[in-house]
């Protein structure tokens, strides 16, 4: 199975409203960086009635864009994909200027609870004071003048990632489950790559979807052929890490080292997590072992 076709050409125009679909407008923030590639996409959805999906960092300048393209129009909703900081903060403000309704899968939480000893790297990304409105369940759909909204959780990234329908139209806001540009992070004990792979095959079992409008980057346009790639890319991964530690390697940082040596520097740390996650996995199907529960400074060796 071919891996996807990951693609970093995207002008990001930011702070402009650029149309990407019948009404469908993004927004771009100017939060670029190693992870957030050109930076957080918000969405305007709708023409007369509207909703926000990820209003982004807490940015007086990306705030005012927002403000700028709403341009008085009733807004209903603010959907938040997930809350790290790049993508959940702004809501605070917005509803405190436009009276929306803030919905969301929930709170930010860990995917399974801390072992004893474990502090969380990723604490401080996380947009832990966010609190919706509403708590969406999957399915659920919430609705404005012309437009419909459905929740689909797809945890992974987050324990309350969730992607949102546009009914009606074939398009999906991914938020960061799927990108175009790289793969999601998934980073325990935040992510887990068990439930990652659940929610590609969550998103493979919808036949109408046509389009991702993702959280960074530009569109994915064959998002089936997508999402089987990237569930090859995972178990190539997989397959890495496993051969690996055959060969003798017993931390993440040596498996970094070895499966990631063509990679900028600067992304090893995020790469260390995805290790993780791979070697939090395997551990649970008893392809691998460790002593105690899997750590990120743990000694791994392959299951005999």
């Amino acid at each position: 199975m071919a891996e996807p076709r990951f693609t970093r050409a995207f002008t990001p125009a930011h702070g402009e409203p650029i149309p990407v679909a019948e009404g469908v407008v993004r927004i771009t923030a100017g939060n670029r960086g190693p992870l957030t590639f050109e930076g957080t996409n918000s969405y305007l959805v709708g023409t007369r009635s509207l909703a926000v999906i990820d209003p982004g960092p807490d940015d007086d300048a990306h705030f005012s864009a927002l403000m700028a393209a709403i341009d008085g129009r009733p807004v209903s909703h603010i959907a938040v994909t997930h809350t790290h900081r790049d993508h959940s903060p702004l809501s605070r403000r917005l509803k405190a200027a436009t009276g929306a309704e803030v919905v969301a899968e929930g709170p930010h939480r860990a995917a399974r609870p801390l072992h004893e000893g474990e502090s969380n790297p990723l604490s401080e990304s996380a947009d832990q004071v966010f609190s919706p409105d509403r708590r969406l369940h999957d399915g659920e759909t919430i609705e404005g003048d012309g437009w419909r909204l459905q929740a689909l959780l797809t945890p992974g990234h987050t324990a309350n990632h969730a992607a949102y329908a546009l009914l009606g139209t074939g398009i999906v806001f991914s938020g960061d489950h799927v990108m175009a540009w790289a793969t999601s992070i998934v980073a325990p004990p935040d992510g887990a790559m068990r439930d990652y792979m659940a929610s590609l095959d969550r998103l493979l079992a919808r036949p109408e979807d046509r389009l991702y409008l993702p959280g960074h980057g530009g569109p994915v346009e064959e998002p089936h052929a997508f999402l089987r790639g990237l569930k090859a890319h995972r178990r190539l991964r997989e397959r890495a890490v496993l051969e690996r530690l055959r060969k003798g390697d017993r931390t993440i940082g040596e498996l970094v080292r070895s499966i990631y040596a063509s990679t900028d520097p600067r992304l090893h740390g995020a790469a260390g997590l995805s290790v993780f996650a791979h070697l939090e996995d395997l551990v649970a199907r008893g392809a691998a072992r460790t002593d105690g529960p899997p750590a990120l400074n743990g000694v791994y060796f392959p299951q005999t």
